[in-house]
């Protein structure tokens, strides 16, 4: 942190983050889709959502230094997660841990490249944003995404309308700890467990130092409440995210 122009990248980087702690709003009305309401009849492996108690854990704006630790406690408790990665200083930076997040099942999806806020930006500035960590994770992973997570939550129709052209539904959250303005564990747990409910999707940052810590309580409280954890394409199956759509329970 002490090379020329590091200060400047790093308040780069803290700005960007920041901005997360926005509220989720948009400049249009947003028309979300409940998990629920994705599924389809059939019946889908050994986690049917219809029946049991389901909740995603979800991660915005990694990999960073902390996601190793993060992917150890997932490990060992035997529990996926969906992570919505940023490009640029993230998995540009990190990119065994991207492959590690996806050989331990979880889901890597899109956060953008740079934060950039979408209904702020052209249509094509937007689609560089979702196309750029799109063409990164694929390498890395073999797998291209087919989610993504607007910065803010903020979307709108021309949003909607190049995630469908690449393939992606956007995902938005029920639960959030706020883990922006904290670096107390207890706390964020207290916050989480406080709003978490069926068919949830927690929205948490591996990226700041309390939210780790947190993550084994928040784990073992929920599992005592009857929650089986799973990704958010288990939150919606046996149906399939559909591109162009806002999720949201």
């Amino acid at each position: 942190m002490k090379r020329p122009g590091t200060r400047f990248r790093a308040a780069a980087t803290i700005s960007a983050v920041v901005a997360l702690a926005l509220p989720l709003t948009g400049c249009t009305t947003v028309h979300t889709t409940a998990p629920s309401a994705a599924r389809a009849q059939a019946r889908f492996g050994t986690v049917d959502c219809r029946e049991a108690k389901c909740i995603a854990l979800t991660f915005d704006a990694g990999p960073s230094e902390h996601s190793a630790r993060l992917l150890d406690i997932l490990k060992e408790k035997q529990v996926p997660a969906t992570f919505f990665l940023l490009g640029k200083r993230h998995i540009e930076k990190y990119p065994e841990l991207v492959k590690r997040m996806a050989d331990e099942g979880h889901e890597v999806a899109s956060h953008t490249w740079d934060h950039k806020i979408l209904t702020r930006i052209t249509p094509e500035q937007i689609r560089e944003e979702l196309q750029k960590p799109n063409d990164a994770i694929e390498r890395l992973t073999g797998h291209k995404p087919t989610l993504m997570r607007p910065p803010q939550g903020r979307t709108d129709d021309t949003v909607h309308k190049i995630s469908r052209q690449l393939g992606l539904a956007e995902v938005l959250w029920s639960v959030t700890a706020k883990d922006y303005r904290t670096s107390d564990p207890e706390l964020i747990q207290k916050r989480v467990l406080q709003q978490s409910s069926r068919d949830g999707i927690i929205l948490l940052h591996d990226l700041y130092p309390g939210t780790v810590p947190a993550v084994p309580g928040i784990i073992d409280a929920l599992k005592k409440r009857g929650y089986v954890f799973v990704t958010v394409p288990q939150l919606l199956a046996p149906g399939k995210a559909k591109p162009g759509t806002v999720y949201r329970p």
